[in-house]
């Protein structure tokens, strides 16, 4: 009895392919790809767009929640450790991991927490921290380091600061430890960020509105004041980062030198925004 081989139109093709160049084709070509195509396994779930990378959505979360919510993230984290390690970029290279998120607000629980999972602290978590002789240690090591700002341009002296938010669940050796961190920062005089021109609460009405540069539905920025009272720039109607007056009409956004936000003032009436990163330069016009 004659064993059959069922042929593919590919592989019919293909080994078509093989003999117009002259090239030996095994006789188990096909019948070894039908094998293989038989032991795919189909699967019983979609496979998510973003696999085998972790889902956005869910770093997003984590790095959020650890601004405030200690139960969110240790749910999140219990169910995948990996997530300790949340890195998230807002916009224009402002990068903030979960443990940036929960120092840079003093929330000693949750940076404790997430480093118990794995989390990598930089020096701004020990100075939250009061981690005086780690924080003295790493300038030391590489002086000027002080001068470094964390996630959305908050400098080091700010996260010290920060470390007093739970002062009343702390021990005395902790408070020692983050007074002393303060000073020994406060001497240095340079460890609480750059100089940005101060911009006044009047002088700040003028830039708020909407800016649109296309006609799709998120084609545009909101200016907006954000929580530390600072002009902020976000996508339509959402939240965004701080905007720092570095000259007339000229901010860049979150500490991030590379990007430009200049304002466009005719008669002491804004009329646009440009925003100049080193890959694109964007005009929107302001609409309301």
């Amino acid at each position: 009895m004659k064993t059959r081989t069922i042929v593919s139109r590919r592989n019919a093709l293909s080994m078509a392919t093989f003999g117009i160049l002259g090239i030996p084709i095994p006789l188990s070509l096909s019948a070894r790809n039908l094998q293989f195509r038989n032991r795919i396994p189909e699967q019983e779930q979609d496979i998510p767009r973003h696999f085998p990378n972790l889902d956005p959505e869910r770093v997003l979360e984590v790095v959020g929640k650890s601004h405030f919510d200690l139960e969110s993230v240790r749910k999140l984290v219990e169910a995948r450790p990996e997530l300790a390690k949340s890195t998230w970029e807002w916009r224009f290279g402002d990068f903030e991991s979960a443990i940036g998120a929960a120092s840079h607000v003093g929330r000693r629980d949750i940076a404790q927490y997430l480093m118990s999972k794995g989390a990598r602290p930089t020096i701004f978590t020990f100075a939250m921290l009061g981690a005086f002789e780690v924080v003295k240690a790493a300038i030391d090591f590489q002086p000027g380091i002080q001068r470094t700002t964390g996630p959305h341009g908050l400098s080091l002296l700010s996260h010290t600061f920060a470390g007093e938010r739970m002062k009343d669940e702390m021990t005395n050796s902790e408070i020692d430890n983050l007074q002393r961190t303060i000073e020994f920062l406060e001497k240095l005089g340079d460890a609480n960020g750059e100089n940005y021109i101060d911009l006044g609460s009047a002088e700040q009405q003028k830039y708020l509105g909407d800016y649109r540069y296309g006609p799709g539905e998120k084609d545009g920025f909101t200016i907006n004041i954000n929580m530390r009272k600072l002009l902020s720039l976000a996508p339509l109607g959402g939240f965004g980062g701080a905007l720092y007056k570095t000259g007339e009409n000229r901010f860049i956004y979150n500490g991030a030198p590379s990007v430009v936000i200049s304002f466009d003032i005719q008669e002491e009436v804004v009329k646009s925004l440009k925003i100049t990163d080193p890959d694109i330069t964007i005009l929107a016009e302001k609409v309301s």
